[in-house]
């Protein structure tokens, strides 16, 4: 008898009084029995008597978790993660209440800004406890866990962290939508990177007569003219004599009528030895401004001065020096006197609602003011 059918004949007989009334038949199903076990270990690949795993050899697929038990790690880590108002994952900054609640920035700033248009203090949506830039502050901890989480490049469908998705997606797919190098010249193909090289060869815009060249030329010239005309008043303006800039701050205040509104005010301002008020409203005064995703601002100049005779200028409103919202440079003509001493409001151009929003949020909008006085 070998030494394993001895060490189960051992634990067979232990119950027992004696070793005699063991049969032969009841070893064998012992040896049997082990032999099957060794058999299933080996199957599942956790005999431990067998070769060391190789190192380099793949992981072997984990079976998959039933959605009924603890699920993926990253399915659960999104609904903690997630922004408590629009309950995706923030794509910036995060900020938190006081008790710990998520907002991603474009939910924190919204709502600051419908809080200023209903004239209502702001609240966490979950807890209902103040919030305020001043009582806010970001949770960079969570920042850098979302950069880490995996999420799916809209091209390819592979799998990428967050942090390295931007960087994969403008310079390293493969499949990303791209343009045709000819595209100056009117061609009009989009499609995916590695097929770029194939499209370009085949290309009919450089093989174009001269004169169908021309036409799509022309309206490339008209769109860099319109910019050349702004740049080049500019700099016009720029060569007056008499040139005044100062910081505004423009502050909120209510109306008095029955059904307030709300708009914004400066305190007089002294630019080339006149004083003046700049006015602003949102969406132009409608009646609800809370109810509309769409938001806009538009200021107008008023001049609080006596003048003797007509004062003609050109004004424009920049971005203040410790602001980040991005405005365009537009600029405005006006003759004040002493009857027509106020312009028609005028659109602020700034580039969205987003812009706006930011500017809602804030407790005061700092810009900076260009007035150019035409000379006679």
């Amino acid at each position: 008898m070998s030494s394993l059918e001895e060490r189960d004949v051992g634990v067979a007989a232990a119950p027992g009084s004696s070793s005699g009334g063991l049969g032969v038949g009841a070893v064998g199903a012992a040896v049997e029995a082990v032999a099957g076990v060794a058999a299933m270990q080996e199957e599942v690949g956790i005999r431990r008597d067998g070769p060391e795993p190789d190192p380099d050899e793949p992981p072997k697929k984990r079976v998959k978790v039933p959605d009924g038990e603890s699920g993926k790690l990253e399915e659960r880590l999104y609904s903690v993660l997630c922004c408590t108002v629009c309950l995706d994952l923030p794509k910036a900054s995060v900020y938190q209440c006081t008790n710990g609640h998520l907002m991603c920035a474009g939910c924190f700033i919204h709502l600051l800004a419908d809080s200023r248009l209903k004239e209502e203090q702001a609240t966490c949506p979950n807890c209902r406890c103040e919030i305020s830039k001043n009582l806010c502050c970001r949770n960079l901890a969570v920042e850098k866990a979302v950069s880490e989480l995996p999420t799916e490049c809209t091209f390819c469908l592979k799998q990428f962290p967050r942090s390295s998705l931007e960087r994969h997606q403008k310079e390293e797919c493969q499949d990303r939508v791209t343009q045709c190098k000819y595209k100056r010249i009117g061609c009009p193909w989009k499609g995916p990177f590695h097929e770029l090289p194939a499209h370009e060869g085949e290309c009919s815009h450089p093989t174009k007569t001269g004169t169908e060249l021309m036409g799509i030329l022309g309206e490339m010239d008209q769109s860099h003219r319109r910019d050349m005309q702004l740049y080049n008043t500019i700099f016009s303006l720029l060569c007056y004599e008499k040139i005044g800039f100062t910081e505004v701050q423009f502050r909120p205040y209510r109306t008095d009528d029955f059904i307030t509104r709300l708009y914004y005010e400066t305190p007089r301002f002294t630019v080339l030895n006149q004083t003046w008020v700049l006015k602003a409203r949102v969406n132009d005064s409608e009646r609800n401004p809370n109810l509309s995703c769409k938001r806009t601002l538009s200021f107008q100049l008023l001049l609080k001065s006596k003048v003797n005779s007509a004062l003609e200028c050109s004004f424009l409103l920049l971005k203040g020096p410790y602001d980040d919202v991005r405005i365009k440079p537009v600029i405005h003509h006006h003759s004040f006197s002493n009857d027509t001493n106020e312009t028609e409001y005028v659109p602020l151009p700034i580039s969205d609602s987003v812009e706006c929003n930011k500017l809602l949020a804030a407790k005061n909008i700092n810009l900076r003011l260009f007035i150019f006085q035409v000379q006679k």
